[in-house]
């Protein structure tokens, strides 16, 4: 919602550079969309690899 506001104070004050960035952010979106995916996997390893290492002393907490 505020990025919507924000948009509005732009094209009240410069209206050819709010049609441009209202043109540009699709595009924008697209291109860092890969970057996402990427972060998102690479969180995904992480995330698996502390599962890995913290599990014997989450079995050991268990027995006791």
């Amino acid at each position: 919602m505020l990025t919507f506001l924000l948009w509005c104070v732009l094209l009240i004050f410069c209206w050819p550079l709010a049609i441009i960035a209202l043109l540009l952010y699709p595009l924008i979106w697209l291109l860092l969309l890969p970057f996402r995916i990427v972060g998102i996997a690479v969180d995904g390893v992480l995330e698996f690899i502390w599962a890995i290492f913290t599990l014997p002393g989450r079995l050991v907490r268990k027995i006791a």
